[in-house]
């Protein structure tokens, strides 16, 4: 299990999730040069931490600034990056088209509803001028929150007793009130599902071994 958890494992700049982060953040910024045009880029992160942009280098990058979205407010390090508390489902605290760019990587499939997904699509849409969505994609064969394989796919009762009763999720178990809490809250999208909610977006699709691993819903232009 210690392999297994060392693949999926963000902060090891060997293992193979940061891998593919790294390739899907290059092609990222292949999008956001498109913006790049002598002026101040204002981005929203919905769900973005402090650390993620560091690790790329962007706290020295003065011609980019970055609003990090999330339930709670936290210290951030750098003038160029602000932590605001807010709800993906309800940006009223911003005007339309209040951003050059709205970020999110792996948080529109944790929301517990599809309306809900519908609602921070709406607003996401609302907000920035351009967006970059990114989730994993519902179909590949390994869940990646559980690094289990086809897990999205049992009913919930059984995904809690896996996550409660057993360790075959990353060689823990959990509470139960946590293990259902989980079960809810994850909802994998399909390549139909994200061109519903960004209907005007392109789709990059991140492969492994010939297979779609994630979905990023897109919409950048110069």
């Amino acid at each position: 299990m210690s392999f297994i958890n060392n693949l999926a494992n963000y902060n090891n700049k060997k293992s193979l999730a940061n891998q593919f982060r790294n390739k899907r953040f290059a092609f990222f910024e292949s999008q956001l040069k498109k913006l790049e045009n002598g002026k101040t880029i204002n981005i929203l992160d919905v769900g973005g931490t402090e650390s993620f942009w560091e690790n790329r280098g962007y706290h020295e990058k003065k011609n980019i600034k970055i609003t990090l979205l999330n339930l709670t407010k936290f210290e951030t390090h750098y003038p160029n990056m602000v932590s605001v508390k807010g709800d993906a489902c309800n940006l009223s605290e911003f005007a339309d088209n209040s951003f050059d760019l709205v970020f999110s990587n792996s948080v529109i499939e944790h929301l517990y509803t599809s309306e809900n997904q519908k609602l921070m699509a709406d607003e996401v849409q609302r907000v920035g001028k351009n967006y970059y969505i990114q989730t994993p994609y519902k179909y590949f064969f390994v869940e990646p929150h559980y690094l289990l394989p086809y897990f999205q796919f049992l009913p919930k009762k059984t995904k809690i007793f896996v996550l409660s009763k057993t360790k075959l999720s990353r060689g823990t178990k959990i509470s139960h009130e946590e293990a259902k809490d989980q079960a809810e809250q994850i909802i994998l999208l399909s390549k139909n599902k994200m061109k519903e909610l960004f209907p005007e977006a392109k789709i990059y699709q991140e492969k492994f071994l010939g297979m779609t691993k994630s979905l990023t819903a897109y919409n950048i232009e110069e």
